[in-house]
């Protein structure tokens, strides 16, 4: 795992966007891995800047979301299909065919999971992972407890999940409690990962990732054992770290934040 401090969410944002970047140039059919929430934002914005103004090209790319909201239709303004819609695909020239986003209105939601894990099978395997990180430690729907080894799956949601997810919501009931997620043990099989973290609410969840142990009750700190994992955060989300880590992180040559191993 590298740890990478930038000092704002724009180039936080701007480092994660480079790197996925770079890899579809290398690899123009990329199968890549997608994540919800406000984190990336900047990241879907980079890209698309990339793509209008570089030509960066992703119509070959297959794209896999990591979750979805179970009883949300695709045209809700809060399902996931919609925000990515909205975020990054009605903005660049990708194959509405390879596009992969959990059906939380599937009547069989069990299948839908398997047909979930196949077609990742089928496509190779996931490439490059992008992650956030919730204030409790969670990726994707993986809350506190999940089996560090689990595929995708339904998952009942955590109170504090649901307080947090609230603010996209015209009130915290509206809120679904249940979602369809991949699993801990299916994000590790990609190639690569991206975790974004920023943001002084989720320092904690950061300090515990990097520096703490690893256990299902910190969901994100399974990425300590991942052979080519990048946590990039900004100077907020990397404020409780320990001194001897952000002087190794901070204290480079020409004032360039480092990579921590």
């Amino acid at each position: 795992m590298l740890v990478m401090l930038r000092s704002t969410y724009e180039d936080m944002s701007r480092e994660a966007a480079n790197i996925v970047a770079e890899r579809l140039r290398r690899k123009p059919d990329m199968v890549l891995g997608l994540a919800t929430g406000s984190t990336p934002l900047g990241m879907y914005r980079e890209l698309i800047r990339m793509h209008i103004e570089e030509g960066l090209d992703f119509s070959k790319v297959t794209t896999f979301n990591l979750d979805e909201y179970v009883g949300l239709p695709p045209s809700h303004d809060q399902s996931y299909h919609y925000f990515m819609k909205e975020a990054l695909f009605d903005h660049i020239n990708l194959n509405p065919s390879r596009v992969h986003v959990p059906m939380g209105m599937a009547p069989d939601v069990e299948a839908i999971c398997e047909w979930y894990e196949e077609r990742i099978r089928q496509a190779g395997g996931i490439d490059l992972q992008i992650l956030g990180i919730g204030s409790n430690g969670h990726i994707a729907f993986n809350e506190p407890g999940s089996s560090l080894g689990s595929r995708t799956r339904i998952k009942t949601l955590t109170e504090r999940t649901i307080r947090d997810n609230a603010r996209f919501f015209a009130n915290k009931e509206e809120v679904p409690h249940l979602a369809i997620t991949m699993g801990i043990g299916t994000i590790m099989e990609a190639g690569e990962l991206i975790i974004l973290a920023n943001g002084e609410k989720k320092a904690d969840a950061v300090k515990a990732s990097v520096e703490g142990p690893i256990t299902a009750m910190m969901p994100a700190s399974i990425v300590q054992m991942h052979r080519k994992a990048y946590f990039i955060v900004d100077e907020t989300a990397a404020s409780k770290l320990s001194p001897d880590m952000l002087e190794e992180l901070t204290g480079r040559p020409n004032g360039q934040p480092a990579m921590h191993s």
